[in-house]
């Protein structure tokens, strides 16, 4: 389970109204520190064997932070079980697979969340409802980045991400999910791709073993898409964007205004609308920590920002509180799948270097 996650339980007992106590029961992992960590985060129990953690009768809910290529495993076998399942993105490697993991889960009759981390942005989903009631009109452009500077460096060392065996299609699943299921839920969904990839450093030094190892996935990557709305949209993906941390940008141009967004500014939007008389227009910033905003009456007086691990707090609150109800969340397992049809198609374009339906993957 990732720290993100085990801060999220401990503050939803804290801040948000549920039926019952969220209890870390079992860390399930490997490592030097397994007790250690398990301790910082008040788990009851430490286990190495996920197997034995899935059958356990005293647990409720099933948490996979694994590498990708372990996903479906263990959400097919936590379905089988009964247990309701918390999945980071992306939902696995390849669209069969999580397709595989949607039907299990719907045929164990389990709530299930794919942790699409930035639903739970205040920011956001305020600008989710602005542009469905039609505050920018008709969308007719989405320009997305995704930035960060991390593996740069050729010292930078061999990690799973980087070995398609674990992570897929890379940058693609790993960044990419991200816009993709942003841009789905604000605008819908996707018509076709046209995508590009490098690999600009083709070998690492893997710290285990000491070898230099060849990397098997992207350090950056772009696409185009057709949207089904009319839009048409531009991503950008890139480990190697030098100065660059965690920017996770956002421009949307409509008919009668745009909006724009930094995650590094997480709390603020920026709105422009021809409606405002012409002597007043401009790019306004609209800071989301009013109560009327999404979560804000959970947690601090107006103007008193929220960070990155809300997020994490309002995503995971949203699955319990939907086993709780007994309704279906959103960002469920059919939103990964749907994601993960997307990144088929990117990778598929990125293969023949042309335009691709994403209606091909099937």
């Amino acid at each position: 389970m990732g720290k993100a996650h085990s801060h999220a339980y401990r503050d939803i007992n804290m801040f948000f109204k549920l039926p019952f106590q969220v209890v870390p029961h079992t860390l399930c992992g490997i490592g030097d520190d397994l007790e250690e960590t398990a301790k910082q985060y008040g788990f009851l129990n430490t286990e190495e064997n996920w197997e034995k953690v899935v059958s356990n009768p005293d647990i409720d809910v099933i948490d996979i932070c694994t590498p990708d290529s372990f996903h479906r495993d263990i959400a097919i076998a936590a379905a089988k079980a009964n247990k309701h399942i918390i999945c980071e993105k992306p939902l696995t490697v390849n669209y069969q697979f999580a397709r595989e993991m949607r039907d299990a889960a719907k045929a164990g009759g389990v709530n299930n969340l794919c942790n699409f981390t930035y639903r739970g942005v205040p920011a956001l989903r305020l600008i989710k409802r602005l542009i469905d009631q039609g505050k920018i009109g008709k969308p007719y452009a989405v320009k997305m980045q995704y930035l960060q500077d991390f593996s740069i460096s050729p010292q930078f060392p061999f990690v799973w991400r980087m070995d398609s065996a674990l992570a897929g299609p890379g940058i693609f699943g790993d960044k990419g999910s991200h816009l993709i299921d942003m841009t789905r839920y604000l605008l819908g969904e996707f018509d076709s791709v046209c995508s590009m990839s490098q690999i600009f450093i083709d070998k690492r030094k893997d710290l285990a073993t000491g070898e230099m190892r060849k990397i098997s996935t992207p350090d950056c990557a772009m696409f185009l898409a057709k949207l089904k709305c009319g839009a048409m949209a531009s991503f950008e993906l890139s480990n190697m964007a030098a100065g660059r941390k965690n920017a996770f940008l956002i421009e949307i141009n409509g008919e009668k205004g745009s909006i724009l967004f930094d995650l590094e500014r997480l709390n603020e939007i920026k709105y422009f609308t021809y409606d405002d008389p012409p002597e007043q227009r401009g790019f306004r910033v609209i800071l989301a920590t009013e109560p009327e905003h999404d979560f804000i009456v959970n947690w601090w007086p107006s103007g008193h920002v929220l960070g990155w691990e809300h997020t994490f707090i309002h995503q995971i609150y949203g699955f319990l509180r939907a086993i709780s109800e007994q309704c279906e969340n959103e960002s469920n397992f059919e939103d990964g799948a749907q994601c993960q049809q997307v990144v088929d198609a990117i990778v598929l374009s990125n293969q023949r270097g042309q335009w691709v339906s994403v209606d091909e993957i099937r």
